[in-house]
């Protein structure tokens, strides 16, 4: 795997810079009007912590495009307010049924599941409402929203959320698999890509590379946690471990075996990091973040 332009810690320093960036803007969004309880839950499930990988993808790829994450952080914080609903209702005892998110309680164990319902709701709506509130060029604007309404959508996540559900306890083909971790995932990752590009006026070029990137580590992702759903810790995950193999769910280590799955995930990565090459140096900070993906073990 090619080595990247930082160091270790270059990426810790540019992760902690971005993430507080993020936290401090994620702070002042959520008011608590007479329907406290609501704002109560976005915040327990917004506030929980978390790498901020989306919202930090999405404003290192503006970045490399020439402008500075300043300039695109409510829609970074769009990317996030997005993700954590998806968290939300992943959780609910309909889907997923876990107790534990981030290392805290879950929304629904914390709140109930009809305001965990609502929670994840209302945080959805404000994703588009701040991507909206970005301001920069109106057709980039409107762009950027129409790339993550795909990503979140019935085309997008939702889809895999779904096929991965249908295919619980089932023996899946591995084509099921790459387009459920694809939708359910990669979509998701891949449009945080896409989106920061778009907002920053890339050429199509520079916006194929970041795309491909996006695609590529959007899945690697995928893989890395479904090896960490066997090999991580609760504790240092922040979120159970050994629940993927207890409800039978479709993943790269259970279709292809664990050997197989780190060997898949050596290759989305090198993928991704020459989808970017061309970028040059100032790619370094997502050829870093390539790298952590690869090798996290949180």
């Amino acid at each position: 795997m090619p080595k990247a332009a930082f160091s270790d810690q270059q990426l810790a320093d540019y992760l902690q810079a971005r993430k507080a960036m993020v936290e401090k803007a994620l702070r002042g969004l959520i008011k608590r009007g007479p329907a406290g309880e609501l704002a109560d839950a976005m915040r327990h499930s917004l506030m929980a912590g978390g790498k901020r990988l989306r919202p930090v993808l999405l404003m290192a790829a503006a970045e490399a495009s020439g402008m500075p994450a300043s300039k695109v952080l409510r829609a970074a914080c769009a990317l996030e307010c997005l993700h954590t609903y998806s968290l939300i209702h992943d959780d609910l005892p309909a889907l997923d049924d876990d107790d534990l998110r981030r290392g805290k309680p879950t929304c629904h164990k914390a709140f109930g599941e009809a305001t965990a319902i609502l929670a994840g709701d209302a945080l959805l709506t404000l994703a588009f409402q701040l991507m909206a509130e970005n301001s920069l060029a109106l057709r980039r604007d409107a762009e950027a929203l129409r790339l993550l309404a795909l990503a979140a959508g019935y085309q997008g996540m939702v889809a895999g959320q779904v096929v991965d559900i249908a295919s619980e306890g089932k023996r899946v083909a591995p084509a099921t698999l790459d387009y459920i971790h694809a939708h359910k995932t990669g979509d998701l990752l891949a449009a945080s890509l896409e989106c920061g590009a778009v907002l920053a006026g890339a050429k199509p070029a520079a916006r194929k590379a970041l795309l491909g990137y996006g695609r590529h580590v959007g899945l690697a992702f995928q893989i890395a946690d479904d090896i960490l759903n066997i090999e991580g810790s609760a504790k240092k995950m922040g979120k159970a471990v050994g629940s993927d193999a207890a409800r039978k769910k479709a993943t790269y280590p259970a279709v292809h075996g664990l050997s197989a799955a780190k060997a898949r995930l050596g290759r989305e990565t090198r993928a991704g990091l020459a989808s970017i090459r061309p970028l040059g140096p100032q790619a370094a900070p997502l050829a870093a973040l390539a790298r952590f993906v690869a090798a996290r073990d949180h």
